[in-house]
């Protein structure tokens, strides 16, 4: 289980960013935080990856306290996907293979390079992965980054805008991608994602950010015109069609 307990941070002592975030996960789940700009949640991800250190409060994976491990101690807990995917000039192999430094020291060992190949062949990129990663589409690479982390062997993985560059069908992919890591592995997802319709598809569990807290959380049901009109400031509804549930964003009538 991954619990976040009263944590704090600000860039300075008069702005505060973060003020008491609470939240827990178990193994398997996918949480989504939500929230417009500024509410904190790529803050949040930095603390978690061990970017930043906050100014109070404990995030426990399993009664482990990851902000007394070391970086390498925590790498074998946590990974991070960020949204602005750096690779340099390596193929596919390469990058994913970036993601066992955390275990070897002067060259990877037999062991690395089985992880690797295993985790190339679960996401299907075993096909290309003799191939430049800069070659590749923006689908293909998120992927690869996915694969990246995965070689880490994470109980946590961590995605910031997973699919902000991404065109619809690449979206899909990873969200599908990433939703079947999480159930099949038993990793816990957590992922900001700007799209309501999109999180309420990728998500088990939902964090509603607003002035550095989460003023809400829950499952599908924390979805409704009131939750979306307080932390978004837009007009919304929870429709329900054949069963789906999405979000339908509506114009409020002017007064007369």
């Amino acid at each position: 289980m991954l619990e976040i307990k009263n944590l704090v941070f600000g860039y300075d002592k008069n702005s505060p960013v973060l003020q008491g975030i609470d939240m827990s996960l178990e193994e398997g789940q996918v949480g989504i935080l939500l929230g417009r700009n500024g509410a904190g949640k790529t803050t949040l991800f930095k603390i978690m990856t061990g970017a930043l250190k906050p100014d109070g409060g404990r995030i426990l994976f399993d009664g482990q306290d990851l902000l007394q491990m070391s970086r390498r101690q925590r790498a074998g807990i946590v990974a991070y996907v960020p949204q602005q995917l750096d690779f340099g000039s390596l193929t596919v192999y390469q990058s994913v293979l970036t993601g066992r430094v955390s275990y070897y020291t002067v060259r990877p060992s037999r062991k690395d390079l089985d992880v690797v190949d295993e985790i190339l062949c679960e996401t299907g990129l075993d096909k290309i992965s003799c191939r430049d990663v800069q070659e590749l589409s923006g689908g293909e690479r998120q992927k690869v980054a996915i694969a990246r982390a995965l070689a880490q062997q994470p109980r946590v993985l961590v995605f910031d805008e997973p699919t902000g560059n991404l065109d619809i069908a690449n979206e899909l992919l990873i969200i599908n991608e990433a939703k079947k890591i999480a159930h099949s592995k038993g990793i816990i997802v957590i992922s900001s994602i700007h799209d309501l319709n999109q999180a309420m598809f990728f998500g088990d569990k939902f964090f509603f950010m607003k002035d550095g807290t989460i003023k809400y959380f829950g499952g599908p049901e924390t979805f409704d015109e009131a939750t979306i009109k307080d932390v978004y400031g837009v007009s919304a509804r929870v429709v329900t069609e054949n069963g789906e549930h999405y979000i339908q964003y509506y114009k409020e009538k002017e007064n007369e």
